[in-house]
């Protein structure tokens, strides 16, 4: 089993930024592919970002792109989400995915493992 553990949630006004963390424990092995989601009240899990073992690969949403980067340090099992530039549009609660797959996934279907999600609150 993988645990995933996301942080750095928090309340914050448009056009600022945040750094949430996702630090993954347990069979790390099994995170080969990591990504975030978000989910706001009312509304389906949508994909963010993805990256892959190495970190040498990413994928974003159309509607992050530009604006968020994911990135991962395998020596700490932490994978990192920092938002600049954020807009009331990205109110949610982030989740943090893993699987032992590899490549980069942006389906929920596709992850085995998820965190217990993180509030992000932009204010106008």
């Amino acid at each position: 089993q993988v645990q995933l553990v996301e942080s750095g949630g928090g309340l914050v006004q448009a056009g600022g930024s945040l750094r949430l963390s996702c630090a993954a424990s347990g069979r790390t092995f099994s995170t080969n592919a990591m990504g975030w989601f978000r989910q706001a009240p009312g509304k389906e899990r949508e994909f963010v970002a993805t990256i892959n073992w190495t970190g040498s690969s990413t994928y974003y949403a159309d509607s992050v792109k530009g604006r968020f980067t994911i990135s991962r340090d395998n020596a700490k099992n932490t994978v990192y989400l920092q938002m600049n530039s954020l807009k009331p549009e990205d109110t949610a609660v982030y989740y943090c995915a893993a699987d032992n797959a590899i490549g980069l996934l942006t389906k929920t279907s596709r992850y085995d493992y998820w965190g217990q999600g993180t509030q992000v609150t932009v204010s106008s």
